[in-house]
């Protein structure tokens, strides 16, 4: 949990019961549906568990929307990056510093969690083109270019680092600063939050993704506190 701007909290309107833990996916299957009822108190409840009784509808298959950066893939295959990392330089890994940590200040984000997305994103390489047409450092989709109000190249380093923390800050907002729900978003899109009753979704990718920046944003955070001492 990080903090949202002041006064930009956000009302989801409804109550939300998550039977079975969708986040990470442990123990479920890549392919599971996921299921909802609400119940006389309008608490909806979820679970990827086919469940007896006629009260249960399901909300959606478990496969993302077409399109999104949820259906993207790395590598080297049909799906995957149109143009793949290269750069394996060591000095890559700060030669941005002086953007992250303005974009850090702006949009209070913390740095670790933008070095996290770089990395799990590009890999620090800012020419990289996903399958979904998604460019440059943090993986900055067409729609968020121009959500976001972005101008010039968005291949600019600069550039794509405000665009890619501006939308982190965007999520926060829209999920009381919850750090696992804007990282699934930032992948999977806060519509796909939405109908998963602002839980993760289900997704293989997206569950994936969630890990592996968690996993760099710990890794960040713990250096950072390091350095400070």
């Amino acid at each position: 949990m990080f903090a949202p701007w002041v006064g930009a909290g956000y009302d989801f309107g409804v109550r939300v019961a998550v039977i079975t833990m969708l986040v990470l996916g442990l123990g479920i299957p890549a392919t599971a549906d996921v299921y909802s009822w609400t119940d006389g108190e309008g608490v909806i409840h979820f679970t990827n568990m086919r469940p007896s009784g006629a009260k249960w509808k399901k909300v959606m298959d478990s496969e993302p929307l077409r399109g999104s950066k949820a259906t993207a893939q790395r590598g080297s295959c049909e799906r995957c990056d149109k143009v793949a990392a290269t750069d394996t330089s060591p000095e890559r890994f700060h030669r941005y510093d002086q953007f992250i940590y303005e974009a850090s200040e702006l949009y209070r984000i913390p740095v670790p969690l933008i070095r996290a997305v770089i990395k799990v994103e590009s890999d620090y390489d800012p020419h990289v083109v996903s399958s979904m047409d998604c460019k440059g450092l943090m993986q900055v989709h067409p729609a968020v270019y121009v959500d976001m109000g972005t101008q010039g190249d968005v291949f600019d380093p600069r550039t794509n680092i405000m665009t890619g923390t501006r939308l982190l800050r965007w999520l926060a907002n829209r999920v009381d600063g919850d750090l696992v729900l804007t990282i699934a978003g930032y992948h999977a899109g806060l519509g796909s939050l939405a109908k998963y009753g602002y839980t993760v979704p289900p997704y293989a990718y997206t569950r994936q993704y969630l890990k592996m920046v968690l996993d760099r944003y710990y890794q960040y955070k713990n250096e950072e506190q390091k350095h400070a001492h």
